[in-house]
């Protein structure tokens, strides 16, 4: 076995639909609740919530990562694996900026229409993960 294969570990990113990656890889960042961490095989056992935002998966050292926005989760680390369990997870080039920005300006329109106190709290939520798209797709922080 080559020392490339050593460095590798076990990934798996399963979402409430379906297991969507399963497979060796050899560095993961994931946007954890307090910032981006990157798992690289040997890594100390955590258990961490994920906010939304973007988990890259390279399955070689030097290769493009594979990029999946996720709404949020958990995920799982030893040093010979990682589990990702999201709440939603879609590929990046999946997203469209144009139905993102539609999203956020509908939800920014109901937010200000209501005064309802439980459509306040779910509009505001929609809306945070509408920006978190947004900023992953353009790379650019959403307003």
């Amino acid at each position: 076995m080559d020392a490339e294969k050593l460095n590798n570990f076990d990934f798996e990113l399963v979402s409430p639909e379906r297991k969507l990656m399963s497979e060796k890889a050899w560095q993961v960042t994931i946007p954890g609740e307090e910032g981006n961490f990157g798992v690289r095989a040997g890594h100390s056992s955590i258990v961490s919530s994920i906010r939304p935002g973007v988990v890259e998966i390279v399955t070689e050292a030097g290769a493009e990562p594979t990029k999946i926005f996720i709404a949020g989760g958990f995920a799982d680390v030893t040093a010979s694996n990682c589990t990702v369990l999201a709440e939603e997870a879609t590929m990046l080039g999946d997203l469209n900026q144009d139905d993102i920005e539609q999203e956020v300006a509908d939800l920014e329109g109901k937010l200000s229409a209501t005064n309802d106190k439980v459509e306040v709290i779910r509009y505001t939520k929609q809306l945070a993960l509408a920006k978190a798209k947004l900023t992953a797709v353009t790379g650019v922080l959403a307003a």
